[in-house]
């Protein structure tokens, strides 16, 4: 059975972007070679990569670039090389390699892909399917790398949730640059 984990940045009043999905505040502290060592680190894990269009479109538009493969070719290699899960009702057809483009159904899928064999599942942004596999019950770990800004407003993974969840602190990290990692699990 694999493990379904979620992977995001968030800011300090609990946002994953902000207005207009502006994730700009994601790469202030950018530069940290801790941070960037554990983003190559921890992307070299191997599993299958889900999205949403929104974050997928995103995606796409960058790591697929010469400009990636330059800036962080460790990170490009290992995303690029994944298989990848893109759940969108609007999207036609997908072009990145080594992607499945799923239209409906995306929690009897997920349901599905939890029991075959694999590395596990890692969600990247897609914050309306964190929210709704959150609901189902189906993520089995939540990464947050709490970045120290305030954005004010923005959106939360968890719009919609319409019940409360428990869950336990599994592990931390600090970086030198003022993020902190927190691991949770939910409590079952």
């Amino acid at each position: 059975m694999q493990k379904l984990i979620v992977f995001n940045n968030v800011s300090l009043d609990g946002y994953f972007t902000g207005l207009n999905g502006d994730l700009s505040w994601t790469n202030m502290n950018k530069q940290d070679k801790e941070s960037k060592a554990f983003t190559a680190e921890n992307a070299k894990g191997g599993g299958v990569l889900i999205f949403g269009r929104i974050t997928y479109q995103m995606m796409v538009g960058y790591w697929s670039t010469p400009l990636a493969s330059k800036n962080d070719p460790e990170v490009a290699e290992h995303i690029n090389k994944s298989p990848k899960v893109v759940f969108s009702r609007t999207l036609d057809k997908v072009s990145w390699n080594n992607t499945k483009l799923v239209k409906d159904n995306m929690v009897t899928e997920v349901r599905k892909m939890k029991q075959e064999s694999g590395k596990g599942m890692v969600i990247l942004g897609s914050g309306s399917i964190v929210s709704q596999l959150t609901g189902e019950g189906l993520i089995d770990e939540y990464q947050f790398v709490v970045n120290p800004v305030i954005l004010g407003k923005g959106k939360t993974m968890f719009e919609g949730l319409k019940e409360k969840l428990n869950m336990k602190l599994t592990n931390t990290r600090t970086f030198g640059n003022g993020n902190i990692l927190l691991c949770y699990q939910p409590v079952k």
